[in-house]
């Protein structure tokens, strides 16, 4: 049942994604709402899911040993495609990304994690409010690109400081996941608990940069001075099992350390980064996340209770996030560009101010930590899917006029 369970939904995601880019909207956005519309379809005595024993874990219910295995696939999509998105980004790239830049990407996680952090007014938790913080703070790094190539704006300043600042972003909003996965690991909040995770973030980090510049250098030496001298005697290294070692051993050590373990997979993408191409690297590691991929955002469309979607407080409180979600990055991101370069006119400042609104998959991601460790609850996870799922849609539109 577990191999028939896998072949269908992945039929039904491949489709929902598929019919999703013919409407222009990315086909992400269609493997959720399969996801959303497979949860949600019951009938007297049965479900959907049901027919092939799929039980999700509710109050009192264990989930099934199938959902279970569902689970596994899904978190190893969503790690792998973090590596993917850590093999586009150069290390020497950011640190060299320019003034602007980084403006833009401080100033585009201020304001969104301040406005998150606002919601705590709402129900009086902080985790909640920690955790909606983090899921407004990140940029799609790969929405934002995907748009930018369909323009063939690549060359441009603008899209130079977009790309630029989300990957920033993306570190910064890394950053902020390690924060909030280590406050809520521990069952009292305190100034210590922030600061270790804070100093063991930016500790990991760092190294991992410091690695990228003096040992991979070094290693990719090594590796080809072994794969010329095994030329005749068929011992070359197989270079996608070395990434996929590399991202799964830094995941392991990202876990290990209290975080979660996406940002291991996104730091061990941005060290083999230099060699992407060269290695051929993203197209083997593609295939890989292409087929894990989708039962990633399956299983978080499978989480969102049409029920909570029935809820005026709900469905207004989606409304209030969705809009300081746009408003507070664009304005972020605008007054980032317009201080640190006088000479940038609105029109430029506009582009980048809105090409730097979609969530995506990182916020998806953040929603599915919180739902799994279970300090997000089904209203709130529905919360940040949607707000996720339209700053996806209505960036790309913006950014074409």
């Amino acid at each position: 049942t577990v191999l028939i369970m896998l072949s269908v939904l992945f039929v039904l995601a491949s489709l929902g994604s598929l019919i999703f880019e013919k409407l222009g909207i990315p086909g992400l956005i269609g493997q959720i709402a399969v996801g959303i519309i497979v949860a949600n379809i019951v009938w007297d005595g049965g479900s959907f899911l049901g027919l092939f024993d799929v039980v999700m874990p509710a109050e009192g219910v264990s989930a099934s040993l199938n959902y279970n295995a569902l689970a596994i696939i899904s978190e190893m999509g969503a790690i792998f495609l973090l590596f993917c998105v850590g093999l586009e980004t150069r290390s020497c790239e950011i640190m060299s990304v320019g003034k602007p830049a980084m403006y833009v990407a401080i100033l585009g996680v201020i304001l969104p994690f301040a406005a998150g952090i606002s919601l705590y007014f709402y129900d009086r938790n902080i985790v909640h409010a920690m955790y909606m913080a983090a899921a407004m703070v990140a940029t799609s790094v790969g929405v934002t690109a995907k748009v930018i190539m369909d323009l063939k704006a690549s060359n441009t300043k603008e899209a130079r400081i977009i790309i630029g600042a989300a990957v920033i972003d993306d570190i910064l909003g890394m950053i902020v996941l390690a924060i909030v996965s280590g406050m809520t690991s521990n069952e009292g909040l305190s100034i210590l608990s922030v600061l270790k995770v804070v100093f063991i973030s930016v500790l990991f980090v760092m190294a991992v940069f410091v690695f990228c510049q003096r040992c991979v250098p070094w290693l990719a030496s090594c590796s080809k001075k072994r794969c010329d001298a095994g030329k005749d005697s068929g011992k070359n290294i197989d270079k996608a099992v070395f990434a996929i070692a590399v991202c799964l051993i830094m995941s392991t050590i990202s876990q290990a350390l209290g975080l979660a373990a996406i940002i291991g997979a996104f730091l061990g993408g941005m060290m083999l980064a230099d060699y992407a191409e060269k290695w051929n690297l993203k197209v083997t590691i593609g295939t890989i996340t292409s087929f894990f991929l989708p039962f990633f955002f399956l299983n978080v469309g499978m989480q969102v209770k049409l029920s909570s979607l029935t809820s005026v407080s709900v469905l207004m409180l989606s409304l209030y996030v969705i809009i300081l979600a746009i408003l507070m990055k664009y304005v972020g991101c605008y007054i980032g560009a317009k201080i640190s370069d006088r000479t940038m006119d609105r029109k430029s400042a506009h582009i980048i101010g809105i090409g730097m609104i979609p969530r995506a998959e990182v916020g998806i991601i953040i929603a599915a930590i919180g739902i799994a460790t279970g300090h997000l609850t089904s209203d709130m996870n529905a919360v940040i899917i949607l707000m996720s799922v339209v700053t996806t849609i209505i960036a790309p539109p913006l950014i074409g006029k």
